[in-house]
């Protein structure tokens, strides 16, 4: 008997399974049911054939580390990613004001440390735009807030005001707040903001999963399903999105660890975990911020901070372990006895080192239950660590974008590591080496999602377009090594074992790239773009000139 005819055929063009290579591949109810030389026999006079005219098509690609609702969010507020200088940041803020009359508090985010001597920012440079209303607008990376005056008078922040133990008011050099709150502190004034609606957070992740799917994503990871640094909760919006059809991606959610609390929320998260329950969505992962960005000292490392000559100068101080490690391993013990899977934010290598302690101390009490835990990050991890990886487990969730030479790494973090450690930063091929497996994400809006432009630098160790030394060049993967931790590398973090490779049964979530940059040299990879995006065979983007 002659099975149906495939719905949808690519031919043409090279494919890249994560197996191996072929040159077709049938679609037939939404998962691939051919390749290679079998696929002509699947098709029938209704099949839509797709021309690859060599471009290359490969797994969709999946993000293992990402706040798409956030971002997308932010994306429809005062929004100051695009540019990177005071006047500008002024310029959109006071804009933005004046298209928002109505608005209590001007919101939003995206400026870079590296544009602020210090990378501390003042209230006075927003008092003159905006000095009637507060505001409020966290850095590109989520760890710090710069607000105007009034934002600090409606918060209660004065000279007296202590620092909460997770953060830090910087202050000036009279003991007054100057208008940067730093981790733990951005609290103090996000807890005054408005609430968004859900109509505006659902909005959010929709603009978010259109921007996604241009860019070849499929699949997601949601580093943070619950409150913080001022962003919405987006658990809602993906639980509506799931109902109504409208989640067309698959996701993931991390369910967060609220670290001002112990084992007792613990039940709250399996409550969490059971409402997510939807085929395209789930919540198995339970996120931990063990440390915080080594910019502003609050990652946590094993040996102190030096001063900004290159000496020792910081009164010893190692920054901020935000879970106290030794509580941490019967925490993750409970978790993984539970069946979650533990996501680690650890940045500096003391945090690596008590997440691993963490994974070690579960993998003693449970045996290997399969949870795939794995580690955000990973800035600087000591050489001692590395094989940790493999013989425990655990996955390196890499975001490869951060691994250049770029402003905010020379003038704000390598001088204050030293030479021996900031050589001990984004040690993707030594993780590889010894055994590792490595997924990897973007962390957008604190950087950009294009997994194009991430897979470059994990090549290239250089940002695209920059003219900019190689960064620690033996930490360079290859091309093949780069798009799997894509694809495959973050499928297996996400439980999504059907998803990642493009095989016979697997779900045909596809992507399309616009050449093949495997032809090219690999300088050159950060040149492709995405032609089109396909999940279960469904087309949920393609580009103007696909």
């Amino acid at each position: 008997m002659r099975s149906s005819p495939a719905e949808l055929v690519f031919t043409g063009g090279p494919v890249r399974t994560g197996d191996g290579w072929t040159t077709a591949v049938a679609v037939t109810g939404g998962r691939v049911s051919a390749l290679g030389d079998d696929v002509a026999a699947q098709r029938g006079p209704r099949t839509e054939v797709i021309d690859l005219r060599g471009r290359l098509l490969l797994p969709g690609f999946q993000d293992a580390h990402v706040h798409a609702v956030g971002g997308g969010y932010e994306l429809g507020r005062c929004h100051l990613s695009e540019v990177d200088t005071l006047a500008e940041y002024t310029r959109l803020v006071a804009e933005y004001a004046r298209r928002n009359p109505d608005a209590a508090w001007i919101t939003g985010g995206g400026w870079s440390l590296e544009a602020f001597p210090g990378g501390i920012p003042a209230a006075g440079q927003l008092d003159a735009v905006v000095a009637d209303r507060p505001v409020f607008l966290v850095n590109r990376d989520h760890h710090g807030a710069w607000v105007n005056s009034r934002a600090l008078e409606l918060a209660g922040i004065t000279r007296h005001t202590p620092d909460p133990p997770d953060g830090r008011i910087e202050r000036d050099h009279d003991g007054e707040p100057n208008g940067t709150l730093q981790e733990g502190a951005v609290a103090l004034v996000a807890r005054l903001l408005p609430e968004p609606t859900g109509e505006e957070i659902l909005a959010g992740l929709l603009r978010a999963q259109e921007l996604l799917h241009s860019l070849g994503i499929t699949a997601w990871q949601d580093a943070l399903l619950g409150r913080y640094a001022g962003m919405p909760d987006p658990s809602e919006a993906y639980l509506a999105a799931a109902a109504t059809g409208k989640l067309t991606a698959r996701v993931s959610g991390a369910l967060w660890w609220d670290r001002d609390r112990g084992a007792e929320q613990i039940e709250e998260l399996v409550a969490k975990r059971e409402r997510f329950r939807h085929p395209r969505l789930k919540a198995r992962t339970v996120k931990i911020m063990q440390d915080g960005i080594a910019e502003n000292h609050t990652a946590a490392m094993l040996d102190p901070y030096l001063g900004g000559c290159g000496c020792s100068g910081s009164g010893g101080h190692r920054g901020i372990s935000f879970v106290d490690p030794r509580a941490l391993g019967a925490y993750v013990s409970t978790l993984d006895k539970l069946d979650f899977q533990v996501h680690f934010h650890a940045l500096g290598d003391r945090a690596v080192r008590e997440s691993l302690d963490a994974v070690e101390a579960a993998r003693k009490a449970n045996g290997d239950r399969g949870n795939r835990h794995h580690l955000a990050h990973l800035q600087v991890v000591h050489p001692d660590d590395v094989p940790r990886f493999a013989a425990l487990g655990a996955v390196a969730n890499i975001q490869p974008l951060w691994a250049a030479h770029e402003p905010q790494l020379d003038e704000l973090t390598i001088p204050f590591l030293g030479t021996e450690r900031a050589g001990r930063q984004y040690p993707f091929a030594a993780l590889l080496a010894a055994g590792a497996r490595l997924a990897a994400g973007s962390d957008w809006p604190v950087t950009s999602p294009d997994p194009v432009q991430g897979i470059h630098v994990a090549v290239n160790r250089v940002s695209p377009g920059a003219d900019a030394e190689v960064f620690l060049p033996e930490q360079r993967i290859e091309l093949g090594t780069a798009i799997d931790a894509y694809t495959s590398g973050s499928a297996y973090v996400n439980h999504a074992d059907d998803t990642g490779r493009i095989r016979p049964g697997n779900p045909a979530d596809l992507v399309v790239l616009d050449r093949n940059p495997f032809d090219g040299p690999v300088s050159a990879i950060a040149d492709t773009r995405v032609a089109m995006t396909f999940v279960a065979g469904q087309r949920v983007h393609t580009a103007n000139n696909a």
